[in-house]
């Protein structure tokens, strides 16, 4: 068991680094850095200048950028490790219990449907729906890493049962949260992310510049997606609605915040989440008076997914039975009391 626990742990930091080269892969628009997968311009070893030629003999329509190029390699390297690694925590899994877990296989299913959206993403040319999959592929791989490291771990502290309106209370924050982390992948995957630059919505006549149907629309069809193929008016709209939408999912994490501090147990995830989202609406405001600093925007899409796995797993331990609490949250839950 101790050893199960140990690759988790080790799947877990793979994972947080496959995701935050993920995002900078996408926003150094890199993600088209390599036409071709699983290889790059036909080989498997990062392209250098001196492959210009061959490059271009292979995809004359798609010069090679170096640069580029060594991004989304690099990114496929840890994530092809990252598969590997969850195969073994599969495996293990099996040999240790004598049976397939659901968990580890859950894992596997993800950790594989994970790769085929990373090839359709280049074969597909950053189609947007595509993109923002791949995303929330790899923020749910992250949170049932997490969700399975905490059920390796014995109870630390028990307290008595959540109410019923607590639990609901979690699962609505879950479900707007991760509404509100689609609505900044499709914002991403659409290159809106400098549509608007003002604060606190947008500038003046925003209101008369709505459109809905085009933001949303899926937009399939098209031969390249690479720096979006949305009008003016539909990114700023797709930007607008994730900035309200990061409003009333703070009013909702924040409310259940307030409820979590109530239960003295969960007083420790009551401050993670707190602090986690006072963070991330830091970054999100940076991001736009400061148009959008890579290592910014980097940070606020790991700030996002790490926002979700503290939620999820705060919901976790209101079960209809008594819950248990980690001992690192419950003892700074306590020495903040």
């Amino acid at each position: 068991m101790k050893m199960l626990r140990r690759l988790v742990s080790l799947a877990i930091l793979l994972t947080m680094v496959v995701i935050a080269l993920g995002a900078y892969t996408r926003l150094t628009d890199a993600g088209l850095g390599c036409p071709d997968w699983p290889g790059c311009y036909g080989m498997l070893q990062i392209p250098k200048q001196h492959h210009a030629e061959q490059a271009a003999a292979l995809y004359p329509q798609r010069p090679l950028e170096p640069h580029k190029a060594r991004n989304e390699m690099v990114h496929r390297y840890f994530a092809g490790a990252l598969g590997l690694w969850v195969a073994a925590i599969f495996f293990y899994s099996w040999y240790l219990y004598r049976k397939p877990q659901l968990l580890p296989l859950a894992l596997l299913l993800l950790v594989t449907f994970q790769a085929a959206l990373g090839m359709w993403t280049v074969t597909l040319n950053l189609q947007p729906v595509i993109v923002m999959g791949h995303l929330l592929g790899g923020f749910s791989l992250l949170t049932l890493l997490w969700w399975y490291r905490q059920q390796l771990s014995p109870p630390a502290a028990i307290s008595a049962p959540a109410s019923a309106g607590l639990r609901h209370l979690g699962t609505l924050a879950i479900i707007i949260l991760v509404l509100q982390i689609s609505l900044g992948g499709w914002t991403s995957a659409n290159y809106a992310a400098v549509s608007c630059v003002e604060l606190p919505i947008c500038h003046s006549g925003w209101q008369q510049q709505l459109d809905f149907a085009e933001a949303f629309d899926l937009h399939l069809g098209h031969d390249n997606y690479e720096f979006g193929v949305m009008s003016k008016e539909a990114r700023q709209t797709v930007h607008i609605s994730h900035r309200f939408g990061a409003v009333f999912a703070t009013l909702v994490l924040l409310a259940f915040c307030w409820r979590l501090w109530q239960q003295a147990a969960l007083r420790g995830y009551a401050l993670l989440i707190a602090g986690l989202l006072v963070l991330q609406v830091s970054l999100g405001i940076i991001n736009v008076v400061a148009l959008l600093p890579l290592l910014n925007a980097v940070a606020h899409n790991f700030v996002a997914v790490h926002l979700l796995i503290a939620t999820v797993l705060a919901r976790r331990q209101l079960s209809q039975g008594a819950f248990v609490v980690p001992q690192a949250l419950y003892q700074a839950g306590r020495r903040f009391a």
